[in-house]
């Protein structure tokens, strides 16, 4: 409401402004002033318009934005939202200025053509980053909030921005557990028209990972692999079957056709001194780290009460 009620008083000062630039030469106030060869009247009249112009764009902005904040209860359509008007209102307000003080409106829209017929050569990249947003805002890849890997870049997208998108980094060289790092990243925008881009949360929040553990040959894998998936489906297993449901009414959207079970699955890897059971389960990928720890200190409590049916490899060297 406050921004709203700015809005409206910046459209009230802005038709005072243009009434005053009208009256101005009407009354032949400043009619005799001059600054050497320069009139001074011209020079108010101009002001007062482009100041007109300035305040009319800023008010018709903050009055549209506030009526599509209050509409618009997705905040990543509403973030999105607000970049469009920035741009739009923005190149208003550039032309509509330099409009009025050259008071040569063809001529400011054809001097325009050239210099961004002369700013593409310049500024490639930029442009190129721009372009992106504009594919970002139609394709829709990502938007604020979802977590995402662009190039060699993870992590939460807490701005998308004109030219750059900002990303809460997850990660990353400071920390390899796929938790936050804490530190911001800037990411150009052109990232998104060259660089590979994945997207763990926009379109189905659930992703398949593993816990994998060692095990010796002498192992019951019959019995090693129903405890694993005893104790994924009683941490995990209500919200597992959500998550298939979802997957599966996705996938039926697409030409894809692919084998989905109902729960976890243990795939068991031969190697030359052990044997590796990996446990696979659904789970949010937010929580994909903290799952994987509670089944792996759980899984390994069971297999350490089961001596006799559970040998791990002998030695170090693993």
């Amino acid at each position: 409401m406050v921004r709203r009620s700015v809005g409206y008083l910046s459209l009230v000062a802005a038709a005072v402004l243009a009434v005053a630039s009208a009256l101005v030469p009407s009354i032949g106030l400043l009619a005799d002033a001059a600054l050497g060869d320069i009139a001074v009247q011209p020079l108010v009249v101009r002001g007062l318009n482009a100041a007109a112009v300035l305040s009319a764009t800023a008010g018709a902005y903050l009055v549209v934005e506030s009526v599509l904040v209050a509409r618009v209860a997705n905040k990543r359509r509403s973030h999105d939202a607000r970049n469009v008007l920035r741009l739009a209102f923005g190149a208003v307000a550039a032309v509509g200025v330099a409009g009025a003080l050259t008071e040569q409106w063809l001529g400011v829209l054809f001097s325009l053509g050239v210099v961004g017929f002369a700013v593409t050569f310049a500024l490639q990249q930029p442009l190129l980053s721009l372009i992106g947003w504009f594919y970002i805002l139609v394709k829709r890849p990502y938007a604020v909030g979802d977590r995402v890997e662009i190039a060699d870049t993870r992590g939460d997208v807490i701005e998308v921005g004109f030219l750059t998108t900002t990303l809460w980094e997850v990660g990353g060289r400071l920390v390899t557990s796929g938790q936050p790092s804490g530190r911001v990243v800037t990411v150009p925008n052109a990232q998104v028209l060259s660089a590979q881009v994945v997207n763990d949360t926009t379109l189905f929040e659930f992703v398949w990972t593993e816990v994998t553990i060692q095990v010796a040959y002498e192992t019951d894998l019959a019995f090693a692999r129903e405890v694993m998936v005893e104790e994924a489906d009683a941490l995990l297993g209500e919200e597992m079957r959500r998550g298939i449901k979802a997957y599966r009414n996705r996938l039926d959207r697409t030409a894809v056709d692919l084998d989905v079970r109902e729960g976890p699955s243990v795939n068991v890897v031969q190697t030359e001194s052990w044997v590796e059971l990996r446990l696979r389960f659904l789970s949010r990928s937010r929580q994909a780290t903290r799952n994987r720890n509670a089944l792996y200190e759980r899984i390994l409590d069971r297999f350490n009460d089961e001596p006799e049916r559970v040998k791990f490899p002998i030695g170090r060297n693993r």
